[in-house]
């Protein structure tokens, strides 16, 4: 085979190439905004089928990776199978940082403070974070488990800096500094957190009723939470 045509073979297989490539991303594209569409239904089987089917066609899409992972955290609460994925979507992009918020999370609900709380670190490492407010919640979460309670309260002061009405973040000063035994200090979180919660906007009767309905119904650490704010607010 003349020179020539080995050349012009090369273009062809490249040109091919390319061709499929791009179609394969227009398909794992299209399978992706589906899988949205029926996410945003609720319809959260439809929305798995899809952004599988995604992967299929783009197996480097970390916007997929990471939307499995939603979906295996929060609604199947499949907590082993999400860190794989949101794992997958670090691995593509290592400045991901809402994979590494939610792989925290996953972390967390296994009860695995200290890796939570390294990959927390890492989510807000990242300058061009856009809600690091969410992580520095989760971070301060993870040290109040872990008994560090003054990092807890730097975390959450560090999440009010970046959103200053953000209201999560003084429920959990109020919880930590009632740990602290800053019996004053955590009821004035408190009272700032029911000001700015939208549900509550300062009404304080009707946050403990809501409280004590949450309290029969939760366990674990949610239910000592719950029954934390309500001795905080007898002070």
């Amino acid at each position: 085979m003349k020179k020539g045509q080995i050349f012009l073979l090369i273009v062809m297989l490249l040109i091919c190439s390319c061709a499929t490539s791009t179609e394969n991303v227009q398909k794992a594209t299209s399978h992706y905004k589906l899988g949205l569409a029926y996410f945003n239904e609720n319809n959260m089987q439809s929305a798995f089928i899809e952004f599988q089917n995604a992967l299929k066609y783009n197996p480097e899409d970390k916007e997929v990776l990471y939307s499995l992972g939603v979906i295996y955290l929060i609604h199947y609460e499949e907590y082993d199978n999400a860190i794989e994925y949101f794992r997958k979507a670090i691995n593509v992009d290592s400045n991901y940082s809402e994979a590494y918020n939610n792989l925290g999370y996953a972390y967390m609900m296994k009860g695995k403070y200290k890796e939570a709380a390294d990959v927390y670190n890492k989510a807000v490492s990242n300058k061009v974070y856009r809600t690091p407010e969410k992580a520095y919640y989760n971070l301060g979460q993870v040290y109040y488990r872990m008994g560090q309670y003054d990092d807890s309260i730097e975390a959450y002061k560090n999440a009010l800096k970046r959103a200053v009405d953000f209201y999560p973040a003084y429920y959990g000063i109020a919880l930590s500094q009632n740990a602290k035994g800053k019996y004053g200090d955590s009821s004035t979180a408190i009272t700032r957190a029911i000001e700015l919660d939208p549900n509550y906007k300062g009404d304080r009767n009707k946050a403990i009723g809501d409280f004590l309905q949450k309290e029969k119904k939760s366990k674990g650490d949610e239910k000592k939470d719950i029954t934390d704010y309500l001795e905080i607010l007898k002070y």
